[in-house]
This record gives C-alpha cells, structure tokens and sequence, in this order.
C-alpha cells in the first residue's frame, strides 16, 4: 500500500491495541493510529480529525459496537468500518454489514488476514471471508418461509428463553458468566433478527409461535 493511511482503533482492551497496533506498523503505511477504549471517545475524536477506516470491536463499555457503528454512518456514510470482534460471524457479521460496515473479522483471524482486510476496505471495496459469503448467500433465503427464530444460535435461543422468563440481565449475565454490556449486545441482536421493539414483543412472540414449551 503507498498512500499513508490514518486509522482509528476502538477497543477497551489496551493489550489488544497494543497487539494491533504492532502488526499494522510492521505492514503497512501508517500516517496515525488514534485510539478510543469507548464509543463516547471514538465520536468525539471522529469529530476532530479525518480517518481512512475505523476498526470497532462490538463490545464497548459505554455502547454497543453497533450502535456506534449506526451513529458513525448516520454522520459519515463514507467512512469505512471494519468489526474486529471476538464473537463469531454467526453472531453479528450480517448485521454488521447490514448497518454499514465494510467488512467484519474476528479475533481469530491471522494478522495477514487483517492486514488484507484493511488494504481492501481502504482501496474502497468490502472484505466478506468465504465462510461468511456463504452465509450471505443463506441469507437469501431467509424469507422462503423460515420461521424468523430458526436464525437464531443456540446461545441467543437460551438468552431469549431466560428473557422471556422473566430474568434480568444482571441475573443472566451471572447465570452465563458473562458481562451485563454483553447480555444487552445479545438481547439486541435477537430483537433486529426477529424484528421486535421490546421485551413485550418478545413474549408475545414466544406465545404466538409456542416457543414457551422451550422453557
């Protein structure tokens, strides 16, 4: 890549950052790496300078990944966002791109993997691994009858269940060893997946489609 590129990197882990940072120093043409651990940070330093890509990781303690990944293409629709999360693509990959991004890897993914991702989204294009375009390609389908709850994983499937039993996210973070911030993450992306607006919606869908038996 000859053009320098300005990246800002937004993850609340500084050991993680520091381990990017590293493998995009050794490989590419870096003008600037800003750094924000919250959404609130990444924002206000989008305001005071021009980047080339955003990476975002989706969970942040302030805001939802995606959320901020909405608010940063409401007001700069041209701004590449490559996701960098450590969920698997079966979680958030399609809703990612669906709100905007331009590309969406995991944690997982080799350091050359990354780098290619970068060199592509900056180049203008979009960067989909194979096992996601396949995914992609599933999704076509989606609305060939399929009942909207069959797209759900089986750890969002027992989030869902214990929601619609009444638990609060503070008592389902602790029965899952998780954080609440990641519980809220879950319970968003089961709402857009089955196009609901609230918790209410969601037991009157679990009534409709007698997903209760689940419980």
């Amino acid at each position: 890549m000859g053009e320098y590129i300005k990246i800002l990197l937004v993850d609340d882990h500084p050991i993680v950052r520091e381990g990017i940072i590293k493998i995009l120093h050794r490989h590419l043409n870096i003008e600037t790496i800003a750094e924000a651990e919250t959404s609130r940070s990444a924002i206000a330093l989008l305001k005071e300078s021009l980047f080339s890509i955003v990476i975002l990781d989706i969970s942040l303690p302030d805001k939802s990944g995606l959320l901020t990944l909405e608010q940063i293409k409401q007001c700069y629709p041209d701004l590449p966002v490559l996701i960098l999360s450590m969920y698997p693509e079966e979680e958030y990959a399609i809703q990612s791109l669906r709100l905007g991004a331009s590309g969406y890897l995991t944690k997982k993914a080799l350091p050359e993997e990354l780098l290619k991702a970068i060199e592509k989204i900056v180049a203008g294009g979009k960067y989909i691994t194979d096992s996601l375009a396949e995914k992609l390609a599933n999704e076509l389908d989606r609305k060939a009858g399929k009942p909207l709850f069959k797209y759900l994983t089986k750890r969002e499937f027992h989030i869902m269940d214990m929601i619609v039993a009444g638990k609060t996210p503070g008592e389902i973070a602790d029965a899952l060893s998780l954080s609440v911030s990641t519980i809220k993450n879950y319970r968003g992306n089961i709402l857009k997946k089955l196009e609901l607006r609230n918790n209410a919606e969601l037991i009157r869908y679990a009534i409709d489609n007698n997903l209760f038996q689940r419980f």
